[in-house]
């Protein structure tokens, strides 16, 4: 509380609070417009019954359930970036944009991630529009309403995304991050009236211990964000003209959960692209394929299934995220070019090898505590029965980190005024 008013105290910084704030009631205004032409009742129905999109929902911000102008949230956007990153593993020269040449190499990189987000937007909403109008959601579109409704959804994206780079601007948190993170509060005061109103005094005691599993999810969460495995490293003495540098010990810090919440996105990326095939080919006029699309539709919706193939999902992308971000060769390069070096360890590639051996060990912790929150509320439903919540683990999960991320970028501000 200190810090908060301090930060209130601070005319600059305050400025800053109250613009964010600001722009995050423009994005809740905005995502609570709906594209004309909606059954309500049917679409909140379709999303009762299908947790993979109220999960894709969830990184929309929320504007995917209400079927808003904004309906495809900071998905496209975030589903460009991961397309980016994977190309610099195929790409040499985008590798080197985005990690060897500075600020301007990384805007640039931004820059293309931006543009990737445009086309990526159309052909999201188009399936989306797709399939909704298939279940009935919306009604039958003319030629020129689908080139509206694309037009005004890809533009919709477009706003999000800016308003995400102008919350960024201000270092007080990732904008990204925190339009889902409200998108993900928003719910809450729904969530609680449908408790409410589904309340059985019988079920007291399952909804307290509910709670109390919130609570130590919410306690895991933090323990496993700010978890670290802290390698030591001593650097030589070295003595250049009449001045003598190094002699110093510090540490190598290496996360147990390297990937934060990405590897999630990844895991319901693939999950949503075969559904949303085989839907598409469900309202087919040959019956093999509708019989087939029909039959891939009710495995892939199956709870043990789906939470299998989520978990496995989850785990592999951990590992595979934290090997395109963390790459032990060239952090043995650098600490050897320092003069540094691990006790025990030699230089080159046997500190390579030592840190991809710790690596692996510390992210099997991160990448199954990822895949246990995953398919948490999965678990919970099935043991209690309540569906009447819809802050799952996964949402748990990116509040609090991005709650974590915002308290340190408001301490290094704080720190920085008072130097």
């Amino acid at each position: 509380m200190d810090k908060i008013l301090k930060l209130f105290k601070i005319p600059d910084l305050r400025k800053r609070v109250v613009f964010i704030l600001a722009l995050l009631v423009v994005f809740r205004v905005v995502a609570a417009i709906p594209v004309p032409g909606i059954d309500t009742s049917r679409l909140a129905q379709f999303f009762s019954q299908n947790q993979l999109f109220g999960l894709i929902s969830l990184f929309t911000g929320g504007g995917l359930e209400t079927l808003s102008i904004v309906m495809l949230g900071v998905g496209p956007y975030i589903t460009a970036s991961i397309i980016m990153q994977l190309l610099t593993m195929i790409f040499p020269q985008l590798e080197q944009m985005y990690k060897y040449e500075g600020e301007a190499g990384r805007q640039k990189f931004n820059q293309y991630s931006r543009l990737l987000t445009v086309p990526l937007s159309l052909l999201q909403g188009f399936g989306f529009l797709t399939l909704l109008s298939r279940q009935g959601v919306i009604g039958v579109l003319s030629l020129n309403q689908w080139l509206i409704s694309l037009i005004v959804v890809t533009a919709g994206t477009v706003f999000i995304m800016w308003l995400g780079e102008l919350i960024t601007e201000k270092n007080l948190g990732n904008g990204i991050s925190l339009l889902i993170f409200a998108g993900i509060v928003s719910q809450g005061p729904q969530a609680i009236r449908q408790l409410y109103f589904s309340y059985d005094p019988g079920q007291l005691f399952t909804y307290a211990g509910y709670f109390i599993l919130a609570l130590v999810i919410i306690g895991g969460v933090v323990y496993i964000t700010e978890a670290q495995r802290q390698i030591p490293i001593n650097y030589a003495k070295r003595v250049r003209g009449f001045k003598m540098y190094g002699g110093v010990s510090t540490y190598l810090p290496l996360r147990v959960n390297q990937a934060g919440v990405i590897p999630i996105i990844f895991a319901l990326s693939i999950l949503l692209f075969p559904g949303m095939v085989a839907n598409f080919f469900a309202g087919s006029n040959i019956v093999f394929i509708s019989n087939l699309a029909g039959a891939f539709n009710r495995f892939i919706n199956n709870q043990l299934i789906y939470g299998s193939l989520y978990f496995i999902l989850v785990v592999a992308f951990t590992y595979f995220y934290t090997a395109i971000t963390f790459d032990p060769k060239s952090i043995s390069e650098n600490i050897q070019k320092q003069g540094g070096y691990i006790p025990g360890i030699r230089p080159g590639p046997s500190t390579a090898q030592f840190l991809t051996h710790l690596l692996n060990r510390i992210t099997l912790v991160g990448a199954l505590f990822l895949g246990l929150i995953a398919v948490l509320p999965s678990i919970v439903q099935g043991f209690t029965g309540i569906t009447a919540f819809t802050l799952g683990g996964t949402s748990l999960l990116i509040m609090v980190s991005v709650a974590l991320e915002v308290m340190k970028q408001v301490e290094s501000q704080l720190s920085m005024y008072e130097y």
